[in-house]
């Protein structure tokens, strides 16, 4: 049997980056409906996680094991890790900016807003403060970084802030940095009440929400910088089914460890110090090729909620209804019942519904 030459096959993970290419190309259609275009940026974030804790953590594995074992097409790790980290770059650079260049602004003029910082009234500044207060302030916690305070435990995706600070705390301690970890359970979008948005549909980042308010956690010290970032984590289990007895137990064993596996991709705001994202690599023992920089929220799969909490089916897609086809015929009945013999019928479906 004569195998096909390296170079006439495709590299397994640019295909699955070339099929993120085609997912994000519906979100750029202008013939899809709005909200669904919404909902294909999130499709590509959430596939976009699994590729990197499954197939770029994979990659990074091999290269930290010094694998001489090329790829079908004749990469090395090292080789696919390069070629994967280019086209990811891209596609993410080019994500963000459908989102901000179409999908905001066309979502903007059917009346539904994501409102910024810079654009807050005195009304909606106001609202927001309050909700920081009453939502976020009793459950965020701030970790000074100095000696006696290393650097925190950061779970696989979730949402935290760097920030940058001068002079000093209450206990007269100048630690110059800190971080701020924003629970799972608070909503990264929240929706304004519609006399306040000044429209029906108004929403704001909890990110823009800390970034506004975060110096109310720093007594007495000014923040000179607020960062969002994002860290996504090795998350492929490793349960050799041969040695493993107990299989269950194993991966009881395993699955904790999902949220604290080595560190693969930093994902920071473009707002973000050199000094800071450099600080951030080098905490997760990561290099340059591993920082993506990006032009808004850093944790996209959150907008999935978005179109659910919209009611305007006219931009979305039309909901599916089942239906005989109409060739079917209405009735049917099984011959006379014999000795185990059955009958059924398929009853007829409403004119309404065909």
């Amino acid at each position: 049997m004569n195998l096909p030459s390296p170079e006439t096959l495709i590299n397994r993970e640019l295909g699955i980056l070339a099929f993120q290419r085609r997912v994000l190309a519906q979100a750029e259609d202008p013939d899809m409906p709005m909200l669904e275009r919404m909902r294909f940026l999130s499709i590509v974030s959430s596939n976009m996680d699994e590729f990197f804790e499954v197939r770029v953590a994979g990659l990074k594995e091999q290269i930290r094991a010094n694998s001489t074992q090329l790829s079908p097409d004749g990469l090395t790790a090292r080789q696919q890790f390069r070629a994967v980290s280019d086209v990811a770059h891209e596609l993410v650079a080019h994500q963000y900016d459908v989102l901000n260049r179409e999908v905001i602004p066309e979502l903007a003029a059917q009346g539904i807003h994501f409102i910024r910082r810079t654009q807050w009234n005195e009304a909606q500044a106001a609202w927001i403060r309050d909700y920081f207060f009453r939502e976020l302030m009793p459950v965020l916690t701030p970790i000074g970084l100095d000696p006696s305070h290393p650097f925190p435990r950061v779970l696989n995706k979730s949402l935290n802030f760097a920030v940058e600070l001068s002079g000093r705390d209450a206990f007269g301690r100048n630690s110059g940095a800190a971080v701020v970890q924003a629970p799972r359970s608070l909503p990264r979008v929240i929706r304004m009440p519609s006399e306040v948005a000044g429209c029906e549909y108004g929403f704001v980042f909890l990110s823009s929400i800390l970034h506004a308010h975060v110096g109310e956690l720093f007594t007495g010290m000014k923040v000179e910088g607020c960062y969002q970032f994002r860290v996504t984590r090795n998350s492929d289990l490793f349960v050799d089914e041969e040695e493993t007895k107990n299989l269950r137990q194993a991966l009881q064993g395993e699955l904790p460890q999902r949220h604290f596996g080595a560190a693969v991709r930093l994902e920071v705001a473009d707002n973000c110090s050199e000094s800071m994202a450099a600080f951030l690599l080098e905490q997760f023992e990561l290099e340059p090729d591993d920082l993506y920089q990006v032009h808004g929220p850093v944790n996209l799969v959150r907008l999935m909620q978005v179109p659910d909490w919209v009611d305007r089916p006219d931009l979305k897609f039309v909901p599916f209804v089942p239906a005989l086809p109409a060739r079917l015929p209405r009735t049917r009945t099984s011959s006379p019942k014999s000795a185990g013999a059955t009958s059924c019928c398929i009853i007829p479906s409403s004119p309404s519904s065909r």
